[in-house]
């Protein structure tokens, strides 16, 4: 996916993640597609899905939004074609996050009431044009030290030690060097790296991506586990990703499960305290299936978490 694949995913700013889109259907009938270069660019609300003519695809959101929507104040200021948002909690301390023109993260820091700035995500491109397909990182696949259950580990069948220990745990194989935030999101082998949990505690109704409120406080392990983490080490970083099942459009799919995503983060933080600052989120529609079928199944509608840290660092810890 080449050249314009970043024309038109940064006209995102200010649209909440359903603007007022209750179903599946709302959000389907009020896309917008069009042809920009060598890509379709297809915007939603909230949302920007960009597709080549191989039919890769990959989706994009404000990222500022998620804060908005927890009720977050912020202001903006645009400056040399960046924007610099800066979210103020109670205590003083200050959020900042800097997007370039087409809406992409570049910097995120914390700010605070000392006025040290702490980096939490650096996304800087490093001289290179933005493509797609340059943020796809090839690996030779790791070797699995430890026993398949322990390295994707189900949440349901697992105590708050055993997923402590998974997203706390060092890469299974060395990170060669420092990667981006885009790197991370579009390089299955380069997440691969790090153990993860499937949070299959919370199951998503077909086409929805809401969560009851039943299914939220069993997010309670998982939010007790990130909150130690966060304790040791404040700037860790944790990515949510999206699932779907394989039934409907792959542009559905992708869509619907980058809102499951941003649904169970928004839980996260509202109801568990973690700071909004040390998730982000990524769907990936029914790329990577649990159970391999392309019927309905309930546990591909799923999300999954996992430390990203040493990948953005390139610490091997």
């Amino acid at each position: 996916m080449a050249g314009a694949i970043g024309l038109g995913a940064g006209v995102l700013g200010g649209i909440m993640a359903t603007q007022g889109a209750e179903r599946f259907d709302d959000i389907r009938s009020r896309r917008e597609e069009r042809r920009e270069g060598d890509v379709t660019v297809i915007r939603e609300p909230g949302r920007t899905i960009i597709r080549d003519d191989d039919g890769r695809a990959i989706i994009r959101r404000d990222e500022d939004q998620r804060f908005r929507d927890l009720g977050w104040q912020g202001r903006s200021e645009r400056r040399d074609g960046e924007t610099r948002t800066v979210f103020e909690r109670p205590d003083g301390t200050r959020i900042v996050t800097v997007t370039d023109g087409e809406g992409r993260l570049i910097r995120r820091t914390r700010i605070g009431r000392d006025d040290r700035e702490v980096v939490i995500i650096d996304n800087t491109l490093r001289d290179r044009p933005g493509r797609f397909a340059d943020d796809i990182v090839v690996l030779p696949a790791p070797p699995l030290p430890i026993p398949r259950e322990r390295y994707i580990v189900d949440a349901d069948q697992a105590d708050e030690a055993l997923i402590y220990e998974t997203i706390t745990a060092p890469p299974v194989a060395a990170i060669p060097r420092r990667y981006t935030l885009d790197e991370v999101r579009y390089s299955p082998d380069l997440r691969a790296r790090m153990r993860s949990v499937d949070v299959d505690t919370i199951s998503f109704d077909s086409g929805s991506w809401q969560v009851s409120p039943d299914q939220g406080r069993r997010l309670a392990v998982i939010a007790d586990s990130v909150r130690r983490a966060l304790q040791s080490s404040p700037n860790e970083v944790f990515l949510v990703e999206g699932h779907t099942d394989a039934v409907g459009a792959d542009i559905d799919n992708l869509s619907l499960s980058d809102r499951r995503a941003q649904s169970v983060a928004e839980i996260l933080t509202r109801d568990f305290q973690i700071p909004p600052e040390n998730l982000t989120t990524q769907g990936y529609g029914e790329q990577y299936l649990k159970v391999q079928t392309q019927d309905a199944a309930r546990e591909n509608r799923r999300v999954t978490l996992r430390r990203i840290t040493p990948l953005l660092t390139g610490q091997n810890r």
